[in-house]
């Protein structure tokens, strides 16, 4: 049992020593214990929440009915004077036959957790995480009884709700959401900005390519190219897309969402190289000794030049649910054989990580006398995502396949691929994705 007297500023002191900002709340039901593990949802969101090591599907499980990905956990329990004991089993569990997901795990092999309330179905029980931006996550559990249960209980119809929790943030600094809108206010009034990015030693580089949009924008908020799943900028995932006026967000150049790379298939197996010889195709244009793969892949519609369809196998399109923990985006040809395959855990781990909080920005391109961008006043501020938004847009062929993959010097022993696997969408379908979307005025 926790102690009676510790109040909501002790408790949120003790948890910014361990580094914690933000704490989420939940007033636990009685189901809420070891036994049944903790209710986080019904769906896959609190992986925006909660940070964790990365989803894996559970391979000790055989069968569809028992079927379940994990995401471990840096979990430790504080107690009434601030010291903390690590839960080494801690875990998220995901069934997504139901689709919910639940806290496990959490009192095993910890002498000092609280298994006297959380073991119980007792009511008026509280459980508080503390999450840091390191991903540590520190819990404790009290109840309504107590002055720290009473001054939660106070607060409750105050606290904004994300997921079944409610969230209180505790650093004193600009929330981020502010900050990210004050710096793209600020790119917005430079007007015309030459077309650059950051090399890996921070360097400016010139850009002379398509993608010199988006490393525009990144060099001016100080970010560095690289093929992480991790937000760009202050937990915030930034997008821009080239739009020839100003006219809001039904307009412009498709958006890409991510670039992950195939992770199954002869794409994996045999390598890029092989599978451009298989299914690429000679450039279109003419240029001489190379090989294209490319077009527009959406779900169940074949593409004549590659002679591939893409599928996605293990979701229910009619119940909005994932049918296989081993299921994935699959190319596959006329004879179903997979050319390749982004397996369905590794686009949730991509996706719940990236995209928890995204802003989408116009901007608009010129090339003479110097390739400049200037990026636009009205943005899209995209808030709570869930991974099945992401797999119903796909089955709906809102999101799509673009790739841009090719080998150069194909005939010679100096052959060289290139790879862009793109999943792109219309900017007026972003929304779609997310729970909150809205359009922010920079000037305003």
């Amino acid at each position: 049992m926790t102690g009676t007297d510790l109040t909501l500023d002790s408790l949120s002191r003790m948890m910014r020593c361990n580094g914690v900002d933000r704490l989420y709340i939940k007033f636990l039901s009685p189901n809420d214990n070891s036994k049944n593990q903790i209710y986080l949802g019904p769906d896959f969101s609190a992986l925006n929440i909660l940070p964790h090591k990365g989803v894996v599907t559970d391979s000790d499980l055989v069968g569809w009915k028992r079927a379940r990905f994990k995401a471990a956990l840096d979990f430790a329990w504080l107690n009434d004077q601030g010291r903390c004991e690590p839960a080494p089993t801690a875990q998220m569990v995901l069934y997504p036959k139901y689709p919910e997901i639940r806290l496990s795990g959490f009192l095993k092999g910890c002498k000092t957790a609280p298994s006297e309330l959380l073991a119980s179905r007792r009511p008026n029980r509280i459980l508080v995480l503390g999450v840091s931006p390191s991903g540590n996550i520190y819990g404790y559990a009290t109840v309504l009884e107590t002055t720290l249960g009473r001054e939660l209980a106070s607060k409750r119809s105050s606290l904004e709700q994300s997921g079944v929790f409610l969230e209180l943030a505790l650093a004193a600094e600009e929330d981020s959401k502010k900050a990210i809108l004050r710096v793209l206010k600020s790119i917005h009034e430079k007007g015309w900005i030459d077309s650059k990015r950051l090399d890996g030693n921070r360097n400016i580089t010139p850009c002379n390519s398509p993608q010199c949009g988006g490393y525009t924008l990144e060099a001016e908020l100080g970010i560095t190219p690289n093929g992480k799943a991790e937000p760009d900028y202050l937990g915030w995932e930034v997008k821009q897309h080239t739009v020839k006026s100003w006219g809001g967000f039904n307009s412009g150049n498709p958006l890409t969402l991510m670039t992950p790379e195939p992770s199954a298939g002869l794409y994996k197996e045999k390598g890029v190289e092989a599978f451009l010889r298989r299914f690429g195709y000679p450039d279109k244009c003419g240029r001489e000794d190379r090989i294209n793969f490319g077009g527009v892949y959406r779900i169940g519609q074949r593409v004549e030049s590659t002679k591939l369809t893409l599928i996605l196998d293990g979701y229910d399109a009619v119940k909005n649910k994932i049918t296989k923990t081993d299921g994935g985006l699959c190319l596959v040809d006329d004879n179903g054989e997979l050319a390749a395959k982004w397996m369905l855990v590794d686009l949730m781990r991509h996706w719940n990580r990236k995209h928890a909080k995204a802003v989408y920005i116009p901007a608009m391109r010129r090339t003479e006398p110097i390739r400049q961008y200037c990026y636009g006043a009205d943005v899209k501020v995209c808030e709570g995502t869930d991974f099945m938004f992401l797999l119903k847009a796909m089955n709906e062929s809102v999101v799509y396949y673009d790739p841009a993959v090719k080998l150069e010097n194909a005939s010679t022993k100096d052959a060289k691929t290139k790879r862009r696997s793109q999943f792109r969408i219309h900017p007026a379908d972003i929304s779609s994705l997310y729970n909150k979307a809205t359009v922010v005025n920079l000037e305003a």
